[in-house]
């Protein structure tokens, strides 16, 4: 890829990209929750971060997305089931309206957690000094707990219980700030089903949406049986060009898309994107805000790896980085999200406990404005209805009662530190493995992938092999040599389209250090058999 190259792109909108001050810090958790009137966290409470976030004074409100929503989420209504529950918290009521089951029948009277507690986080800290954290039938009466098996195993709302959604919203207040007052959070289980839902309620057939060129493929998997095309947008080594977003916009021709009209979503990934690895910088991702601003783009911020930034590769023998000196020089350390920088409520951030915690949970959440989370929750409500009962219930065990917002900050530096390692060492690993007359790549700034560019061209038999074919050669010498490596192909945003380079996906992030260096050692080996390349000596760069 080549290198960044700086945009000069002139919002067409008055409001200017604003940080401002007076947001959560992880020390005020604490007095701001001692001024909040009492939780009611029964079954099926009803729940908004408005009952847990800061009062917003100063910002500006959200612009309306009336014109954004198709006709599928404009004509979705309340559930009247759901709605009925509300009622539940007035004193005396008897329920005969509500399907809720009784708790007597449910046939599990608790679930025992062992949780990290030490500020060291090792595996084997969990196997010894780890602390048990028992979920009973009826902690709250009881008054044992403010959550419990009685309320996490019945149904709830589809904004996820109000135990969790204080955390999580206390959460992104802390991370993202977001500049505008009426900013909301919404559980949900995954970012794929957040995904799916979003497109649900943004798009129709016949239209586009825009992407990076290369894209997490199951987005675009997503879409495209729902008769939605992806526009792929250009990239270098800090992820999608704002220059080429701006071009494609500023140049939409209908008949060369199938008459679809100019697109107005944008799907991205700007930490540690998925293929390629790239992460925006702070000056590219203002230069896309202020691009979709010129073009009144809607952003879906999707941002699982972005606790997973890490310092630049500086080389195999290089010391350790120490950890930031406190939670605040952290959070100043990451790369600010679009959230942080969104005056005009027009990004939807999907954020996720699966590349932190635990994938199996299936529980994440999206930020956007307080119009866009209630047309969510009304998808929401007919389909997934709410996150797993015990998936936030070990969360809540985990992350409120155990660790708190300190101890969550504590884990995301360690966890960026254990990857930064492994990053490290994939990358190590190619210089010494790989072919570099045929094999190049960028150490990734954040993430779990490792992308590796080849050139094609020098394939003996490039005259007669098409790009497709050379990239089919060359996955399966490397199966057959017992290394699984992704085709750059299978994440194209457009599939007619090939393109000019070839790239292949690999991931530091399961295997043991020592089975990645096998592993490209493998690839290495199948590269040079394609290639008719010599052996490798075993020196680094050979």
């Amino acid at each position: 890829m080549a290198p960044p190259i700086a945009t000069d792109i002139q919002s067409t909108i008055d409001t200017e990209i604003a940080t401002f001050s007076g947001g959560l810090s992880v020390n005020g958790v604490a007095a701001r929750r001692s001024m909040a009137p009492k939780m009611a966290g029964g079954i099926a409470a009803h729940a908004s971060s408005d009952m847990f976030k800061g009062p917003g004074r100063g910002k500006p409100k959200a612009k309306r997305w009336d014109h954004k929503l198709n006709e599928e989420s404009k004509s979705r209504k309340p559930s009247s089931l759901k709605g009925a529950i509300t009622y539940l918290k007035n004193p005396g009521v008897i329920n005969l309206g509500g399907g809720l089951p009784s708790s007597q029948y449910f046939p599990i009277e608790y679930i025992d957690v062992k949780v990290l507690s030490a500020l060291h986080f090792t595996e084997q800290e969990t196997k010894e000094p780890g602390v048990v954290k028992r979920i009973g039938k009826y902690d709250i009466e009881e008054e044992k707990g403010i959550y419990d098996l009685h309320v996490g195993l019945n149904y709830g709302q589809a904004t996820g219980s109000a135990q969790m959604l204080r955390f999580i919203t206390e959460h992104t207040e802390i991370i993202h700030n977001p500049p505008y007052q009426d900013w909301q959070c919404c559980m949900n289980v995954g970012s794929t089903s957040s995904l799916d839902l979003a497109y649900r309620m943004f798009v129709a057939r016949g239209e586009c949406i825009l992407t990076e060129e290369y894209t997490f493929s199951t987005a675009a998997e997503t879409v495209r049986p729902m008769g939605v095309q992806c526009v792929g947008v250009k990239m270098d080594e800090e992820g999608l060009l704002p220059s080429d977003l701006d071009r494609i916009l500023s140049n939409w021709d209908p008949s060369a898309h199938k008459n679809a009209p100019k697109p107005w979503l944008l799907y991205t990934v700007p930490s540690g994107q998925n293929p390629t690895g790239a992460t925006q910088s702070h000056k590219r991702r203002k230069e896309i805000y202020l691009t979709a601003q010129k073009h009144d783009l809607y952003i879906l911020e999707d941002e699982p790896y972005f606790f997973l930034q890490m310092q630049p590769y500086t080389g195999p023998n290089a010391p350790d980085v120490p950890p930031p000196a406190s939670h605040e020089a952290f959070i100043k350390a990451l790369v600010p999200s679009l959230l942080s920088m969104d005056v005009d409520g027009r990004v939807m951030r999907l954020d996720s406990f699966s590349k932190v915690i635990a994938p199996g949970l299936r529980v994440g959440w999206i930020t956007a404005s307080e119009q866009i989370i209630e047309r969510f929750v009304r998808h929401s409500e007919v389909c997934t209805q709410n996150p797993s009962g015990p998936s936030q219930l070990i969360l809540f065990k985990l992350l409120e009662e155990t660790w708190g917002h300190s101890g969550y900050l504590d884990w995301l530096i360690s966890i960026r530190l254990e990857y930064t390692k492994r990053r490290d060492n994939i990358c190590y690993a190619c210089e010494k493995y790989l072919p570099q007359e045929v094999a190049s790549w960028t150490p990734p700034m954040a993430g779990m992938f490792h992308w590796i560019k080849i050139d094609w061209q020098r394939h003996p038999s490039k005259e007669s092999k098409s790009m497709p074919d050379t990239e089919d050669e060359i996955f399966h010498a490397s199966i057959d040599r017992g290394a699984l490596i992704s085709k750059g192909s299978w994440f194209r945003a457009e599939t007619d389209n090939p393109g000019n380079d070839m790239f292949f996906r690999t991931t530091f992030a399961a295997a043991p250090a020592d089975k990645v260096q096998e592993a490209i050692k493998r690839f290495g080996e199948a590269l040079r058999a394609v290639f008719h390349l010599e052996k490798a000596t075993n020196g680094p760069g050979h």
